[in-house]
């Protein structure tokens, strides 16, 4: 049997359990709301958001946890906040049976914005 790989983040949201479908969507409108110029897009298999070209943010879902990857430069920023959940290299674990720190990623897709926007100020 042939798994379609979903290309939007709706296709991607609608393959999970409705409870955690309202999780990522929470995490979505975050992201759409800190970075309303940003584009969604699929990329290494996880939605994600990115602007002048580069990615801002990815998420995922997982059985026990939503994946946040705001790329190295986000989470070091952010690292004293971060620190009170699991993490991998350049990516946190938020927790399905806590709420999610939406203000937190608020925080973290500004941070990641701006240093977009400077980014692409310096190469013109």
């Amino acid at each position: 049997m042939i798994t379609k790989k979903p290309a939007t983040i709706d296709e991607y949201i609608f393959t999970f359990p409705r409870d955690i479908q309202k999780l990522l969507q929470q995490i979505r409108t975050t992201i759409k709301k800190a970075a309303p110029k940003a584009e969604e897009c699929i990329s290494y298999g996880m939605p994600a958001f990115a602007l002048n070209g580069k990615k801002l943010v990815y998420f995922a879902g997982y059985k026990n946890h939503i994946g946040f990857y705001a790329t190295p430069t986000g989470h070091e920023a952010f690292k004293k906040d971060l620190s009170v959940y699991k993490q991998g290299k350049g990516s946190v674990q938020f927790p399905l049976d806590q709420l999610m720190p939406l203000n937190l990623i608020t925080q973290i897709v500004q941070f990641r914005l701006k240093q977009n926007v400077e980014k692409a100020k310096k190469k013109k």
